[in-house]
Parts: C-alpha cells; structure tokens; sequence
C-alpha cells in the first residue's frame, strides 16, 4: 500500500488527452495547488538566536574605531560606551546607534547568545590550527581553549543548508594572513559562530565566514573581511580597511511541480492501442529542508467527446508509467513505475515519484508514458480527459 503522505505543500498539475474512428485523444495539462503546513526545517545543532543582536554588523562595548575605507554593510553600534569614530572614512550601510536604546537592548541580547554559545555541548574537539581541514556541522573547541586559522578551513554543510557550526574558544581567536573561511555543499554563513572567551584578531587579507561573538574585543587588519558579524561584549571593536557584511540566512521556497503542455496521442480505431510519452514532468523542492521528503502521485479522469452522440473512454483503460527521473539534490528518488512492465492504470491516485531520506534543496524530471486501449464498443469522435500530478 502506498507509504504515508509526508507533511508539506501539495502540489497539483492535471493534464489533458484527446483521441478520433478514428478516434482522436488529447492530453491536456493544468496545475492547481493545495497548501497544506509546510514542515519544519531540523537541523542537529540549531543556530545561535542572536536576537536583537542579529540587527548589527559590528557591535562594540566601549567605543568603535576606523582607519582606512572599511565598509560595514548593517547597523553599527556601541553601549555602554558612546564613542564611534573614523567614519568617515569609514562607510556605515546602516544606521550608527551610539548607546542608544537599541544598541542597549542588542548588548542584552549578546550576552545572552554569547552564553547559549558557551553553554552548547561540544561534539568535536579539534587541533589549535584550523587551517588546512574539513569540518562538518557541530559544535567545535580546540585542546589548547584558543582557535588559529593560519590557511583555508573548509565548512562542509554536506548538502544540508540548516547545518550549524559552532566554535568554542575559552581564550582567543587568530586568523592569519590570507587565511579563509570556506562554506561547501549548501553551509551559509548565518549557521557559522564563534565564541570567544577573550577578544579575536583577523590578520591581514584574512576571510572570516560567520559571527563573532567576543566577550572582550575585536580588531582586524588591512583588508579583512567578515561575512557575518564582529560582535564584543565589553571591549572595543577597531577597524582597518576592513569589509563586514551581515549575513542573511537564504529565504527557503515551495515544494512544486510542473506538468507538460496539452499533447495530441494521436488516433485509433476501436480496440486499437494509443500510447505516448507526455512530455517532462518536473518537481522543484527549494524549501531548504535538513530532511526533505515528497510524494507524487498521477490519476486519470475518464475520456470525454463533444461530438453527437455523447460517448466516453472510461478511466480503467488508462495505464501509466513514470520510467526513470533525472535527479538533483540527495535523497533516495524511486520510481512508482520504472519500467512498461510496471504500469498501473490510473483510475485512481497512483505513487509516481518518491523521494525519501533527502537533504536539502532537490529536482526530479521524468517524461511518463500514457496508454490508452480504446474498448471495442468505442464510438467515433474526439474525446478529451485530464491526468492530475500532485505533489505533497
């Protein structure tokens, strides 16, 4: 029996056929949609919640300072200190809240994401140096309390846009000269923090992906650059020539399907055989799902004419198979119907596709085949029905 319905946005797409003694057929296609609610994304570590904070690209507890043309592209702000200076040069794409209520608020805020950070359980424990390796999602701290990056790190979402990653460092985080940050397989900057227990210094030309969340100061030199945040509790945060960028978490999309345009089977005589492939039938899952699933499924209508006299092709003479998709994304895609010998008539909902065990965003694309025996007690004319896809 078919498995259950996973939760999710259903997804309808009908097409129609119509056949002339000769009969002629014509396959026609329609979409129609039907949300249903949509499921929660799950990630094993779940992000960070930075309230407020979230608001700032750069957030300081004493003052902030500027040397050169850095760009801070989100609000800036500094409490309970009030001091803010070097912009310009310095450009601010944003708004500057010098300890104002909500440079206030967002300091309230960090503390308490800052010791959400501090409090997670650590499920790696890494080198010093975390230049030159390869981390999936989880929540990191080194053997010595402090964190280096003296070359590239390489964050491996492995197809899971929710994946989170979390850095521990008790004392201090070094990031040397050129040394990056690299997001693979689907890691997002916003899903990327770092906690540290005294301040951050980002060397010359360095890339930092993800946000600082520091319980002294931050300090960066010539050419750095944040995708994320530089966040300090009680210190200050000094600038040089350096970019800061806050990171926004992709937007996720629907669960959909698409179905071909109408298409002529041609015609038959009574008793006669028509059958055709319909054309590529394509379902697109964007809801950057940790664990996406979906079902769709494909059911007939009977076949009408318009002609005198009135006549229909009843729906039991309609079979179907899916074949094989062209896939993209993880997962387990199985065909309801892979091969001829596995058609099934389609006077009721039939499983087309499945995808199980996914990761991520997907696509699925296959071209079904529709027969059609046209019963021997068939009167001539033109006869349209309509096959419905749904996805859920």
């Amino acid at each position: 029996m078919p498995p259950p319905r996973p939760t999710g946005a259903r997804r309808t797409i009908t097409a129609a056929v119509r056949t002339a003694l000769a009969l002629t057929l014509i396959f026609a296609t329609t979409v129609a949609i039907v949300l249903v609610r949509s499921p929660v994304a799950s990630a094993l570590t779940v992000p960070v919640p930075l309230g407020t904070a979230a608001d700032f690209a750069v957030l300081a507890g004493t003052t902030v300072t500027n040397t050169g043309l850095s760009v801070v592209n989100g609000d800036l702000g500094v409490s309970p200190g009030a001091t803010v200076s070097g912009f310009p040069p310095g450009v601010v794409n944003g708004d500057i809240h010098p300890d104002d209520a909500p440079a206030i608020q967002a300091q309230i805020d960090l503390t308490t994401a800052y010791n959400n950070a501090a409090g997670r359980t650590t499920t790696g424990t890494v080198a010093e140096d975390l230049g030159g390796t390869t981390l999936p999602t989880g929540v990191y701290e080194s053997v010595s309390g402090a964190f280096e990056l003296s070359g590239a790190l390489t964050l491996d979402a492995e197809g899971d846009p929710n994946a989170v990653f979390i850095f521990k460092a008790a004392s201090t985080l070094t990031t040397g000269t050129s040394s990056t940050v690299t997001l693979a397989n689907g890691a997002q900057s916003c899903n990327v923090f770092w906690q540290v227990g005294s301040s951050a210094t980002l060397g010359i030309d360095s890339v930092l992906r993800g946000d600082i969340l520091a319980s002294a100061s931050i300090s960066s030199a010539g050419g750095a650059e944040v995708d994320g945040r530089a966040l300090a509790s009680s210190g200050q945060v000094s600038l040089d020539t350096t970019t800061i960028t806050a990171s926004t978490c992709a937007v996720p999309g629907e669960l959909s399907i698409t179905a071909p345009a109408p298409v002529d089977l041609g015609s038959a005589s009574p008793d006669g055989i028509l059958s055709d492939n319909l054309g590529p039938v394509t379902v697109t899952d964007e809801r950057l799902l940790s664990e996406p699933s979906w079902i769709a499924t494909v059911v007939a209508t009977d076949f009408t004419n318009t002609d005198i006299p009135l006549a229909t092709i009843s729906n039991e003479y309609i079979s179907y198979w899916s074949g094989i998709a062209d896939t993209t994304g993880a997962g387990t895609f199985t065909s309801g119907q892979p091969t001829e010998d596995d058609a099934e008539i389609i006077d009721e909902e039939r499983i087309a596709y499945t995808l199980t065990d996914g990761v991520g965003n997907n696509t699925a694309t296959w071209d079904p085949t529709v027969t059609i025996e046209v019963p021997l007690s068939a009167v001539a004319g033109s006869y349209t029905g309509t096959i419905t896809f749904s996805v859920a």
